[in-house]
C-alpha cells in the first residue's frame, strides 16, 4: 500500500515539475537595444537583440511599432511591419539557445513591446 502512496505521489510531482517546466509567457521574450556606433543618413545606428529567456520555442512572435521610423532597411525575414504590429522572424520558431538581432537608424531608440507570441513545448 505504501508503494502505490510513493509512486502516486512521485507521478503528481513529476507532472507538476513538467507543468511549470514550459510555463512561458511574453515576459520570456525580452528586447535590449544599443547604438552600434554607426551613422546611418546622419542618424544613430542601433541594434536591437530578441531573446526568448524560455526552454521552450516562441514563434510568431509580434512587437507593438506603431510609429517605428528607420533610414536603413531592415531585413523583413527577421521583422515585418503591418500596421502597427511588426512580426519577427517570419513567424519561424525563436529557441532559447540564440538571439535574434537587427539594426536600425534612427534619431531615439524605438520602445518595441512585445505584443503576442506563440509557445511551443513539447
Amino acid at each position: 500500500m505504501a508503494t502505490i502512496f510513493h509512486f502516486f505521489f512521485a507521478a503528481l510531482f513529476l507532472a507538476l515539475i513538467g507543468q511549470g517546466y514550459c510555463q512561458c509567457s511574453l515576459a520570456n521574450v525580452t528586447i535590449s537595444q544599443t547604438k552600434t556606433g554607426k551613422t546611418v543618413k546622419s542618424k544613430p545606428e542601433w541594434r536591437v537583440t530578441i531573446s526568448n529567456n524560455c526552454v521552450c520555442t516562441q514563434s510568431n512572435l509580434k512587437l507593438s511599432c506603431d510609429g517605428f521610423q528607420t533610414a536603413e532597411a531592415v531585413d523583413s525575414s527577421v521583422m515585418s511591419k503591418s500596421g502597427g504590429e511588426c512580426l519577427i522572424n517570419d513567424g519561424q520558431p525563436i529557441d532559447s539557445s540564440s538571439d535574434l538581432s537587427f539594426n536600425y537608424a534612427w534619431d531615439t531608440s524605438f520602445p518595441f513591446k512585445t505584443l503576442s507570441s506563440q509557445v511551443n513545448c513539447s
